[in-house]
């Protein structure tokens, strides 16, 4: 699987779960109607499934990795979903996270498991 594909999965589930996320946030934050929880469910099980074409034999290594590019999309939501740019601060965490996302992804592993 190359690395182009991995990163499209765990972005995918990433806007998957924020999406489906956010459809809840509306309804219960935001006073939208209770019809925002369907396509909410509908996404989060996307989400769900999404992860599990993950390249890893370890669902706990799987959700490390994705947790740094959820992070990152999560930035990019609260700008064009929101209309709030994130900072300095925010890009310099969403950075290191998605570094920490490839060394848990692409790191030499032993043959140990």
């Amino acid at each position: 699987m190359s690395s182009l594909t991995i990163y499209a999965i765990y972005v995918g589930a990433a806007l998957a779960e924020i999406a489906g996320c956010f459809a809840f946030w509306a309804w219960f934050r935001s006073g939208q109607s209770a019809l925002w929880l369907v396509p909410g469910l509908i996404l989060l099980a996307l989400f769900a499934w999404l992860l599990t074409l993950a390249p890893s034999e370890h669902a706990g290594r799987a959700y490390a990795a994705y947790g740094g590019v959820y992070i990152t999309t999560s930035l990019l939501w609260l700008w064009l979903a929101e209309g709030q740019r994130p900072d300095g601060w925010d890009l310099a965490g969403g950075a290191l996270a998605l570094l920490a996302a490839g060394i848990i992804l692409f790191g030499p592993r032993s043959g140990a498991t």
